[in-house]
C-alpha cells in the first residue's frame, strides 16, 4: 500500500541545518549506489559536516567514501547550505552505529541499543536493551534497564525517536569484524579490495569560504 513504510526509508531524520544538507547529499549519495545515514553538524576544527554513508548492504570502505566525498563536495559548493567555512567528514557509520531504518533493527537484532524517543512512552524517554527485531514500524526492545513494575519487553516507534544506536559491545565488535570480512571477500572475488581495518576512517575535505 502506498502508505506503508518501505524497510529502507529513513525514520529517523535530521533538523535544522543538517536536515538541508540531507536534502541536497541523500540523491547525491542515491544515485552512485549509496545510502545516506546520518548528517551531523558539530563546532569541531570550528565547524564539520560529518556525513555517514554506506551500500546497501552495510560496507563502505575509504574508497567508497573518497568517491561520496568527491560527488558530493561541488555539489555543496554550489549549494551552500552551511554559512561559514566548514570541513567536509565522509565516513562509514562506525560500528557503534546509529539506527534509522526499519531493516537497521532487523540487520542488528541480538545486539545492544540505546534508543531516546521525542516524546514519553512507557512513561519514560530512554531505553536500554536488546533488539528484537520490528514489529510493524516499531522496534522490538528487550530492556536492560528494567525497574520492579515497568515492561521488560517494549514496542518503540521508530518514527517517534530522537536517535538511536548500537552500544559497543564484544559481541557488536566480532560480529562487525566477521561481516567486514565477508564483504571484503566478496568484493575481492569481484577484483575489487577493502581494507576491514579502515572501516571508519573518514575523508576530509575543507569547505567553501
Amino acid at each position: 500500500m502506498a502508505n506503508e513504510t518501505a524497510a529502507d526509508d529513513r525514520l529517523i531524520r535530521e533538523t535544522g541545518v543538517a536536515a538541508r544538507v540531507a536534502h541536497i547529499v541523500e540523491p547525491i549519495l542515491g544515485d552512485l549506489g549509496y545510502r545516506l545515514v546520518r548528517v551531523k553538524v558539530t563546532s569541531q576544527n570550528g565547524c564539520t559536516v560529518q556525513i555517514m554513508a554506506e551500500r546497501p548492504d552495510g560496507t563502505m570502505n575509504v574508497e567508497d567514501c573518497e568517491e561520496c566525498s568527491k560527488a558530493i563536495s561541488p555539489v555543496l559548493d554550489v549549494e551552500d547550505p552551511i554559512e561559514r567555512a566548514y570541513y567536509l567528514e565522509m565516513s562509514s557509520p562506525g560500528i557503534d552505529r546509529p539506527l534509522v531504518r526499519l531493516e537497521d533493527f532487523t540487520r542488528w537484532a541480538g545486539h545492544v541499543a540505546k534508543i531516546e524517543m521525542e516524546t514519553l512512552i512507557y512513561n519514560r524517554k530512554k531505553f536500554r536493551g536488546t533488539l528484537l527485531g520490528i514489529e510493524g514500524e516499531n522496534a522490538k526492545l528487550e530492556r536492560d534497564d528494567v525497574k520492579e513494575g515497568e515492561e521488560k519487553t517494549v514496542l518503540l516507534p521508530v518514527a517517534d525517536m530522537a536517535e538511536a544506536r548500537l552500544v559497543l559491545t564484544d559481541a557488536l565488535i566480532e560480529e562487525t569484524l566477521k561481516r567486514g570480512k565477508a564483504a571484503g571477500r566478496e568484493a575481492a572475488q569481484d577484483g575489487l579490495e577493502m581494507d576491514v581495518d579502515a572501516l571508519e576512517e573518514p575523508v576530509q575535505r575543507k569547505g567553501r569560504r
